[in-house]
């Protein structure tokens, strides 16, 4: 196997080393099934019963499959990274990679990831990428993901891009010496898989993505910094994710004193909405009693 013409230091790829996370339950590695159910007027109660006792068989046999693919990939990574067949890069490594020996770089994450802040000269080609659909088998994924924690997140429904390979194909000659990265190094892995599997054999996967780089360590272009990229939804917006945390800690009180305003906004919000609930009320019971 070729090596990048740059001297790196060797990394050994042990377990300890992966950075797995968990896709979530609408990362498109198993679809929740959409359910019918049409009771009779005779049967409604002991039909709506049977139909919450489907909907919880479903989630668990969901989540079930969902744990046995990772499982599965899992182990084929840690075969691909242990043989070598992909190698490892830091993310300071990719960036003199990119920038000394202009080696291209493979951004495979989402839209709502890329379009904040993405390295500057890479090409982007999603593995799984935003579901914008509205169809009856899109529906159910999108509402068990924001009840699963996406509304806290962020992390809107994803789905396979089919488009994926023949995309890199048109893009890379399989010899290419490509550097495949995304935010925390789980779907670049897949997407090494792939490509592996497509017959591209000069593969250099970047451990921990993109958030774990420093500002230093790629030229970067956006609206947001790096880290920031892969964060959203009520966390960011109350600054309780890691990469907020980690950024108060350098910026000081200044930094805190941002989101504790939005901390408190957000009470005030909630206590006048539950006052104005409690006025209807009392005023609907009163237009009731005369």
């Amino acid at each position: 196997m070729k090596a990048l013409s740059l001297s790196l230091p060797t990394i050994t790829a042990t377990n300890s080393n992966l950075n797995y996370g968990s896709f979530s339950a609408a990362s498109s590695y198993a679809s929740l099934s959409s359910l019918q159910h049409r009771p009779s007027s005779s049967t409604t109660l002991f039909s709506m019963k049977k139909s919450v006792v489907r909907v919880q068989a479903e989630n668990e046999d969901f989540e079930l499959k969902q744990v046995r693919d990772m499982a599965a990939a899992k182990k084929r990574w840690e075969a691909l990274l242990r043989e070598e067949k992909i190698k490892v890069l830091t993310p300071k490594e990719a960036g003199y990679a990119v920038q000394l020996s202009n080696k291209p770089l493979l951004d495979v994450r989402p839209s709502n990831e890329h379009n904040k802040a993405w390295v500057k000269g890479s090409t982007w080609i999603p593995i799984f990428d935003v579901d914008n659909g509205l169809d009856i088998g899109t529906i159910p994924r999108k509402v068990t993901n924001f009840a699963m924690g996406g509304w806290w997140s962020g992390m809107p429904t994803l789905s396979f891009d089919n488009s994926f390979l023949p995309k890199v194909m048109e893009k890379f000659p399989k010899d290419a010496e490509l550097i495949v990265a995304c935010q925390k190094g789980l779907r670049s892995l897949a997407a090494c898989e792939q490509l592996y599997n497509a017959g591209y054999t000069n593969l250099f996967w970047v451990q921990g993505g993109f958030e774990a780089a420093e500002e230093e360590d790629l030229v970067v272009e956006g609206s947001v910094p790096l880290k920031f990229a892969g964060i959203g939804g009520v966390s960011e917006f109350l600054g309780w994710t890691d990469q907020q945390r980690a950024a108060a800690a350098k910026e000081g009180w200044g930094y805190r004193l941002v989101f504790s305003a939005r901390l408190i906004g957000l009470f005030l919000v909630a206590d006048a909405l539950f006052i104005g609930a409690q006025q209807a009320g009392r005023y609907l019971q009163e237009i009731r009693t005369h």
